[in-house]
């Protein structure tokens, strides 16, 4: 059954189309991807889905009975309502009931006429029918793994990341026929983005999603959309499938843009030779070799270049931390951690928010003094740092403005020179748009002219907190291309589980509070480490059997026979979550009789308990599947 569709839609800011004609349907149980460059128009076309912008042309439409929720990159709530009826603020049978039953109990505490009476049990039996009891459970399950605080705290107190947890949790809570998602990963930790893989791939949920996960969009989706030149192109698979259809894609389009510049050299000799030559059968001729040119041109303009950059002289003494000590209002953020760099290295600082990490990286740079110990800093060693708050500048200033307050010229790493507009167009930022405000670029151009401004100025020590956040995967490649190859030492705080696989080779793990532990390896090695170790310690943990135990063995893999459970359990899983969606529909009728009502009810109870046994054994066997 389709859920949406759209027919021949396209939008243009003045003279930049965004997309042409482009036509798709989301079916109910796809859980799609959209990937696209940064500034072409991902964003724009999850907005005209949502209702909040028109397309230029084209039109879109809804199964009547379709209920859609929308996380945007920037939510909002009302800063003086709670947590609690933020998560309730969503226009939707069970919240609207569980509104009417809250403010009937407080207007009527002690109902004693007939008609109070009988509006109580109609409300009882409207609650019992939408298992709305459950509500505050599930809802405090969500905030508990998103690490959202207390449900009476105002949302005007929260920060930005916390809104885009609480936004999030209200989504999941609600369990709309339809979800978009835009960026759900940024502002979450690695335990939060793991928890939500989990929940998005098991839940029977209608998706479509912009991200630049590459391991969380692997993961959940089964259909990867790909936006680029203005057309749309369908992957029926997962991240993986659609990196092997890709590449097949490219290939031939490779080949197809060589035999066009082979042409096109020739249709441009032929244009240069007879300018006066326009009879209607060169006028023909003309019309095709601006095709052949615009053709043989767009396999340039689909990514930008391999980034080579300077990179400033590099002694032998790098960087040496001692003992050093970090309090804040009491709590010990950084605890007596020491460390010496060495040339070429690659590290990786994993841990929950707000543990300290930004805070270590401000002490190592000199923004911020500690409170004990002493940083060391080689006299050659010249930082780059990239902040997670992002670009600072002035809105209105124009985009090569920012470039050439920095320098007129730039020195890459081949020897070459570029001027300020040739260094952005080298960052695939056209012409056309480097007159342009700042204001006007999207997040994710945003973070690619910070990253330039980072870059430019040749640093032999790179910091980089959160660099991926908003950038687009095209980009991402080219950078974790940089960095690769990159000769000077390396510092990353990312949530980015692929980025941090591919470029770092030990990691400092921050546990509360304030301990910093080193671990050589990537981020999957240590997850993997940490997951035995858990489950060693609740094997410990549980009570001694009165019979002498085996002798326990490390687990490599299933068993056989724990190999087919693992296998059925996904089937059981689909068919449990098909049939707990057909009771709620039967409930959500409104038409049953009282004692089929019951049953029903009585049934759904049973469903969710059952399917979340066998989702935490599903998740159990998963770990060594």
């Amino acid at each position: 059954m389709s859920l949406f569709q759209a027919e021949n839609i396209s939008k243009s800011y003045g003279e930049k189309v965004l997309f042409e004609d482009i036509s798709f349907s989301i079916s109910h149980g796809q859980k799609v991807a959209l990937i696209a460059r940064n500034g072409t128009g991902k964003s724009t076309l999850l907005n005209i889905i949502a209702g909040l912008d028109q397309p230029d042309s084209g039109s879109c439409s809804f199964h009547s009975q379709s209920r859609l929720a929308y996380l945007d990159q920037q939510p909002e709530f009302e800063r003086e309502i709670t947590v609690s009826q933020a998560l309730l603020s969503s226009d939707n049978e069970l919240t609207r009931t569980i509104r009417a039953y809250e403010e009937f109990i407080q207007q009527n505490p002690n109902p004693e006429n007939t008609a109070q009476q009988k509006k109580l049990q109609e409300l009882i039996e409207r609650m019992d029918a939408l298992q709305a009891w459950d509500y505050e459970s599930r809802v405090k399950q969500v905030l508990t793994k998103l690490k959202i605080g207390r449900l009476d705290a105002k949302t005007g107190t929260l920060s930005g990341g916390q809104i885009k947890r609480l936004a999030l949790a209200k989504i999941l809570i609600g369990e709309a026929a339809f979800i978009l998602l835009d960026e759900p990963t940024n502002h979450l930790d690695l335990e939060m983005i793991e928890w939500l893989e989990g929940y998005l791939s098991r839940k029977k949920l209608t998706l479509l999603m912009v991200t630049h996960d590459r391991y969380f969009l692997d993961a959940v989706c089964n259909e990867i959309m790909e936006l680029e030149n203005g057309k749309l192109y369908n992957y029926r698979g997962n991240y993986s499938y659609f990196l092997e259809k890709k590449q097949e894609r490219l290939e031939t389009d490779a080949a197809q843009s060589e035999k066009a510049a082979n042409l096109l050299r020739k249709e441009t000799e032929w244009m240069r030779r007879t300018p006066l030559a326009r009879t209607t059968k060169s006028k023909a001729r003309i019309d095709t070799y601006y095709d052949l040119e615009e053709k043989a041109a767009q396999a340039k303009e689909q990514t930008m270049g391999k980034i080579r950059m300077d990179m400033a002289r590099m002694g032998k003494k790098i960087l040496e931390v001692s003992g050093v000590q970090k309090t804040y209002n009491g709590l010990r953020v950084v605890d007596n951690f020491s460390y010496v760099f060495k040339r070429g290295e690659k590290a990786g600082i994993v841990g929950p928010n707000g543990t300290g990490k930004s805070t270590l990286l401000n002490i190592i740079t000199g923004k911020v003094k500690p409170d004990e110990g002493t940083v060391i800093k080689g006299e050659t060693i010249r930082f780059g740092y990239y902040r997670q708050e992002g670009l600072r500048v002035d809105e209105n200033k124009k985009v090569i403005e920012v470039i050439k307050d920095i320098a007129e010229n730039i020195t890459m790493g081949s020897g070459k020179v570029f001027t300020a507009a040739q260094f952005l167009h080298y960052f695939n930022f056209p012409f056309g748009v480097q007159n342009d405000r700042v204001g006007k670029l999207s997040g994710g151009e945003k973070r690619r002219l910070y990253l330039m401004t980072v870059l430019m100025k040749n640093p032999n020590f790179l910091i980089l907190d959160e660099p991926t956040n908003d950038l687009d995967i095209d980009t991402l490649n080219i950078l974790e291309e940089f960095l690769e190859d990159f000769p000077g030492c390396l510092l990353i705080v990312s949530h980015d589980r692929f980025f941090l696989d591919r470029l770092v080779d030990h990691l400092f793990v921050f546990k509360a509070p304030g301990k910093i532990k080193g671990y050589v390896g990537n981020y999957s090695a240590w997850r993997l480490k940490k997951q035995k170790e858990d489950a060693s310690r609740k094997k410990a943990e549980k009570p001694k059997e009165t019979t002498k135990p085996s002798k326990p063995r490390e687990k490599k893999k299933l068993t056989y026979k724990e190999q087919k459970e693992f296998e059925a359990l996904e089937k059981e899983i689909e068919n449990l979550e098909s049939e707990k969606e057909t009771l709620l529909e039967k409930m959500n009728t409104g038409n049953l009789p009282p004692n089929e009502l019951v049953q029903v009810s009585e049934r759904f109870s049973e469903v969710e308990k059952t399917l979340e046994e066998k989702s935490d054994r599903w998740l159990e066997l998963s770990e060594w599947a």
